[in-house]
């Protein structure tokens, strides 16, 4: 398992006085950098074999300027040429969202997926969360 702290920044309170829900999609795209570093060790984008091709987020509680949140990155599953990243946000020792996403290993120059290459599977199967 990845983890992540972020700081919640004033800005990204909403009119409720909590952090904006849009944020934790954010929040757990700088989650996912560790899995990206193994595509592309200096995180440049020109370089990044991946597409996102879903998202999604359920807030389970509300999250609070003022405290951090530690952002929790694991694997669901790898497929032939995609994988599932499931991520959870937590504050103050509480499960505050969870969601998914699926990452496509993708050659940009030809705009199309490709199989998961021996070489990442490897590596990204080591961080496959396990079945309770």
């Amino acid at each position: 398992m990845f983890s992540t702290t972020v700081s919640p920044r004033f800005y990204e309170t909403d009119a409720f006085g909590h952090i904006n829900n849009i944020v934790v999609a954010g929040w757990f795209e700088t989650g996912r950098e560790d899995i990206f570093r193994v595509f592309t060790p200096d995180l440049d984008p020109k370089k990044l074999p991946l597409i996102l091709a879903r998202i999604e987020v359920d807030f389970v509680a509300q999250i609070y300027y003022g405290c951090k949140v530690e952002i929790r990155t694991q694997l669901e599953k790898l497929g032939n040429s995609s994988f599932v990243v499931i991520q959870e946000a937590w504050q103050k020792g509480a499960l505050a969202a969870r969601g998914r996403a699926v990452q496509v290993y993708f050659n940009h120059a030809t705009q199309t997926s490709e199989p998961l290459p021996d070489e990442y599977r490897e590596v990204l199967s080591q961080h496959v969360a396990k079945a309770d």
